[in-house]
């Protein structure tokens, strides 16, 4: 039987973590943000950004997303069962003991959904590990997890390569923030400035799950770019994204395989007249976290894709310029949007895909899968199987032993 090591990062109980914070705090902010701050995750402005406040904090939500990448039991669960399907499964959590978990178990495959702990290479410490102890893993290699981390980066690489991407710069102080604001506007129009063009989003350079991105982002204004910039830098410390927004529709698109065998699945259209009347159209932290609530669900996706034969081909060739320009492997999510002219754009590319099993999560590669007729369980499985087969792991699970009596019989 095959030994299937399974390293993902759990959610902590957000309970006990207030818990905890309010022990510590005596005042009645939300844990690890101000008031301040939770308005500028939660309010949205009026006509793209004109400031005034289209709804106020929701009593119960809290802008903290700092284990927004984590997984819940019911995923780490779900997973586990898809896996079952190949061989034995042991879990390994992707924590301070890790190294030494995995080094004692020594499986014969790694099945990767670990976002990590800390740092700007977090994605990419549990392959890291298993490549020091000699353990094949599924997924991408550390290199291409902690460059797609990177927003900036993989846009520098797409950018070389031909692939379509908004213009954009790096702002790693306020400081230069404020010199690149003085630059654009001393030189507005010419070919030279080191800004985009106005409007400009901007956002975190090393966040996933939509973390630091919200409605403030979308700036129309050098003060605005200012205040936002700003906000950014101080609450994430790191440097931040700003590129020219682009105001055609979006895509994500789910890629399975490699080589010359990676697919597109059915793509998923962002409907954003679901959105709350007069935001951004723009899928976001409200929008992923806040809004799509269990009793009032956003129905924001189209999965396929309600667009024209000629555009899903434009798509899928961008999606897997970018999927092998940056040597994704077994899977990943990309997100495209339509520049002005309606030329697909790649905006960011996540080859540690979100894999929510609930339907009602909105979870998009599962979303795609189940379009495209594969389950749940079929969707693990097969990133898994390419895995093993890209490293010569032999798999025995049942699913294994199904897959091959069905290829026998036809």
């Amino acid at each position: 039987m095959t030994r299937i090591g399974f390293a993902y990062n759990r959610k902590p109980d957000q309970a006990a973590l207030r818990l905890e914070d309010d022990e510590a705090r005596p005042d009645e902010e939300p844990p690890s943000t101000s008031r301040d701050d939770q308005s500028r995750f939660v309010t949205a402005r009026a006509d793209l950004g004109a400031g005034t406040p289209l709804s106020t904090p929701h009593p119960h939500a809290t802008p903290d997303d700092e284990f927004a990448e984590w997984d819940s039991e019911e995923t780490i669960a779900a997973v586990e069962h898809a896996l079952r399907g190949l061989g034995q499964v042991i879990r390994l959590e992707a924590n301070a003991e890790f190294p030494e978990r995995l080094r004692a178990a020594r499986p014969d495959i790694v099945f990767n959904m670990a976002e990590g702990l800390r740092g700007p290479n977090r994605e990419a410490h549990v392959p890291a590990i298993c490549e020091f102890f000699g353990i094949p893993y599924s997924g991408s290699d550390p290199f291409t997890l902690a460059l797609c981390l990177d927003k900036a980066r993989t846009k520098e690489v797409l950018a070389y390569h031909g692939v379509p991407t908004a213009p954009f710069c790096v702002i790693r102080s306020p400081g230069e923030l404020d010199r690149l604001i003085t630059d654009a506007q001393r030189n507005a129009g010419s070919p030279e400035r080191r800004v985009p063009a106005l409007p400009v989003f901007i956002k975190p350079v090393h966040e996933g799950s939509s973390k630091g991105i919200t409605e403030r982002n979308y700036c129309r204004t050098w003060e605005e770019l200012r205040e936002q910039g700003a906000f950014l830098l101080a609450r994430y410390a790191q440097p931040v994204l700003v590129e020219e927004y682009l105001p055609g529709a979006e895509f994500t698109c789910a890629v399975l395989g490699n080589g010359d065998a990676a697919r597109v699945l059915p793509i998923v259209g962002m409907r954003f007249d679901a959105l709350p009347a007069g935001v951004l159209p723009v899928y976001g932290f409200e929008a992923k976290w806040l809004w799509d609530t269990a009793d009032r669900p956003l129905e924001i996706f189209d999965c396929p894709a309600r667009i024209d034969e000629a555009l899903r081909r434009r798509i899928e060739e961008v999606v897997l310029a970018a999927y092998r320009v940056l040597a994704c492997r077994d899977w990943s999510r990309i997100d495209v949007r339509l520049d002005a002219a309606g030329v697909p754009n790649v905006v960011e590319v996540n080859p540690l895909p979100g894999i929510l099993p609930n339907p009602a999560d909105n979870s998009c590669l599962p979303k795609a899968a189940r379009a495209a007729g594969m389950s749940y369980d079929e969707l693990i499985q097969a990133c898994l199987r390419d895995a093993a087969e890209r490293q010569g792991v032999p798999l025995s699970g049942q699913a294994v032993r199904r897959t091959r009596r069905a290829a026998a019989m036809g």
